[in-house]
């Protein structure tokens, strides 16, 4: 019998796997592509995902992949006003234990793809999508397309936003859109005009939109993703979109951020969505895991950080002979469930902060710009801390979710858009005027 069945061969898949093997199972990955590979360009990783990424034996691969970024500089993408920067220095470091640095997607799925290949226990199987399961008296019959299947004593469903062992599990469709779509591209870094040139991931923010961009691949190319709230009638995924409509989705912006976009061609776009936090993450000896558990808006930079915490919260709850893998896997559930929602909750609240409009945007800088560095390490401290993704509840009370604690109730806007709403906006959160 095969210990573990992985289903899902993408970041979090393989980072369980690693995991688990490490705790001396056998685990089989099926993933449902002919080949192991990752779509996507940067991906962020904050101190809490490297020091994952170390649990794993991989922060030194990952080193020599990644680019430490010197700031989090925030700008008004209108004025072109720099707000605020959160400085990523030596005192970011000492306290949070790591830097902050970006990746290009790719790179770190081949780091663990590598690191997979070299361990005994994990066996990689391509072209074996996983359509469900059936528990059986001694484990899990995991259901492969064609009528295969697979006998195993867990499952855990690392396959993304449309999981078919989350549908099998909880049966809650398709995720929901937010409304807005996300448009990348990359662009060598020698075509970026020198005056534009920062190894800063930047946020140019403005009403209903707003723009990211950071370097990747060793400093090679510079990613970037602007995003729109523009009510895209249905959910599509990587799907061709001319220069020219981009540029004229944010003719809004200032000049330097313009000409930044102006640099990028064979652009592609996603609906972005996600899912409301579940209680229930497990059935019996089956367990979800990164996307498929708690998939969220890429506002808070932390889907991959959060799926690389999943899996070694699940490494250790595997810890254990195979038949104590049910009460394992509700020891990880449990672990990981209030930790993840409120970062849902931060990823969904940063659409207010990014979007605002008006007087909201111009309250939104002056808070911003009154913050300290140390002020702002305060506000991510829950996030990025030495005790982020221990499986600890990560905070207690009433309000609203703010990027490292709670402020009191805000009353809802009905009817009203993230850019239209009355208030002072903080770093996630929405403040009555007085």
């Amino acid at each position: 019998m095969t210990a573990v069945v992985v289903a899902g061969g993408g970041i979090g898949g393989l980072a369980a796997a690693l995991a688990v093997a490490r705790r001396g199972h056998q685990v089989v990955v099926c993933e449902r592509e002919d080949a192991f590979t990752e779509l996507g360009a940067g991906v962020q990783l904050a101190p809490n995902g490297l020091r994952a990424l170390a649990r794993l034996g991989l922060a030194e691969a990952v080193a020599r992949l990644a680019v430490p970024v010197p700031e989090l500089r925030f700008m008004d993408g209108v004025t072109g006003e720099h707000v605020v920067s959160m400085p990523l220095d030596e005192r970011y470091r000492a306290r949070f234990g790591a830097p902050y640095v970006v990746v290009h997607r790719g790179e770190l799925h081949r780091a663990l793809l590598t690191a997979c290949r070299a361990e005994r226990r994990v066996e990689l199987r391509a072209a074996h999508p996983v359509t469900g399961y059936e528990h059986t008296d001694a484990g899990v019959r995991v259901l492969l397309r064609g009528g295969r299947h697979l006998v195993a004593d867990a499952l855990v469903g690392a396959d993304g936003l449309r999981s078919a062992v989350r549908e099998r599990m909880l049966g809650d469709g398709p995720p929901r859109g937010a409304g807005i779509t996300v448009y990348r591209t990359v662009v060598p870094m020698e075509r970026v005009p020198a005056r534009l040139r920062r190894r800063a991931v930047t946020w140019w923010a403005g009403p209903g939109r707003h723009f990211v961009h950071y370097p990747i691949a060793g400093g090679r190319y510079l990613n970037l993703a602007p995003s729109a709230e523009n009510a895209p009638p249905e959910p599509f995924s990587g799907r061709p979109v001319t220069a020219a409509s981009v540029l004229e989705e944010f003719a809004g912006l200032c000049e330097a951020a313009r000409r930044l976009l102006e640099l990028g061609t064979g652009w592609k776009s996603w609906v972005l969505v996600d899912r409301e936090p579940v209680q229930r993450w497990t059935d019996g000896r089956v367990a979800l895991l990164g996307d498929a558990a708690h998939p969220a808006l890429h506002y808070a930079a932390q889907g991959a950080c959060q799926a690389l915490e999943d899996a070694v919260v699940l490494g250790t709850a595997l810890d254990r002979p195979a038949g104590g893998f049910a009460a394992g896997l509700a020891v990880y559930a449990a672990a990981r469930r209030d930790r993840t929602a409120r970062v849902h909750r931060l990823a969904r609240d940063s659409v207010a902060l990014w979007h605002a409009a008006g007087a909201a945007a111009a309250a939104r800088n002056a808070a911003l710009a009154a913050m300290s560095a140390s002020d702002l390490y305060d506000y991510v401290s829950w996030l990025h801390g030495p005790e982020a993704g221990t499986g600890e509840a990560a905070g207690a009370g009433t309000g609203t979710y703010t990027l490292g604690g709670y402020l009191p109730a805000a009353p809802e806007a009905d009817g009203e858009d993230a850019a239209g709403r009355s208030g002072t906006y903080t770093l996630g959160g929405l403040l009555e005027l007085p």
